[in-house]
């Protein structure tokens, strides 16, 4: 890459991200890499990957504090709970199906989405984070199972 177009490419990048991944992606398919800002766009694919596991984390999350509440606060459930259970469930399911390979990172995963989801049920239910099991009582298949609701 020449300099003179490294500047260009970065300030772009800095000043105007839409414009910039615009014209890399021109650049990209009109095989001029020697125009192209690689290492910005290496920094944004790899900067994609995190953004799609972090939202395999969030996902799981929102499952995890509904079977907690499902869970600790039979009185309160209702077809509001059942439902955000089964959205989650198919919203996971998708984007597994988007993304196969996060299925290896799903161990890692669901233990830091139950650590935002015990704290959120804290929040939530007013009960004590003691209330929760320390670490995620269920596994993968058991919280994507249709029909499963954890039971006292």
């Amino acid at each position: 890459m020449r300099k003179g177009k490294a500047v260009t490419n970065s300030t772009l990048y800095d000043r105007d991200f839409y414009a910039w991944a615009n014209e890399q992606a021109g650049l990209l398919r009109a095989g001029r890499l020697a125009d192209a800002d690689i290492a910005h766009i290496a920094e944004e694919i790899e900067s994609m990957g995190k953004s799609e596991k972090r939202e395999l984390v969030s996902r799981l999350a929102v499952l995890l504090l509904y079977l907690l509440k499902w869970r600790y606060q039979a009185a309160r459930r209702g077809r509001s709970w059942q439902n955000s259970i089964e959205v989650q469930r198919i919203r996971l399911e998708a984007h597994l199906r988007d993304n196969p390979s996060l299925k290896s990172v799903l161990g890692e995963a669901i233990a830091d989405a139950y650590r935002e989801a015990r704290l959120e049920a804290e929040t939530e239910t007013g009960l004590d984070r003691t209330a929760f099991p320390a670490t995620c009582p269920w596994s993968f298949d058991q919280m994507m199972a249709e029909g499963f609701r954890p039971e006292e």
